[in-house]
């Protein structure tokens, strides 16, 4: 109504676009964001940050060796699957 028919759809089509891609960064800054980790603890999926609750360790697939960090400090093996 506001603007004549080309101009008008392609608003319409901007903003039905644009409306749920702010709202989907909004809610991931408020969760702790989607790939960095914020290392206090809180927000997170299925009760990760609640208090109390242990820390992810992860096993090397090469020497099977538990550890926390990205590489394993036995064998410097980027391999690894998680263990809860």
């Amino acid at each position: 109504m506001i603007l004549p028919f080309p101009y008008g759809l392609i608003a319409a089509l901007g903003i039905f676009i644009a409306f749920p891609l702010l709202l989907r960064r909004r809610y991931m800054n408020r969760m702790g964001g989607a790939g960095g980790s914020s290392g206090t603890g809180t927000g997170g999926f299925f009760g990760m940050g609640n208090p109390g609750s242990s820390a992810v360790k992860y096993v090397c697939l090469v020497c099977n060796n538990k550890h926390k960090g990205g590489t394993c400090p036995r064998c410097g093996s980027k391999m690894q699957r998680a263990d809860f």
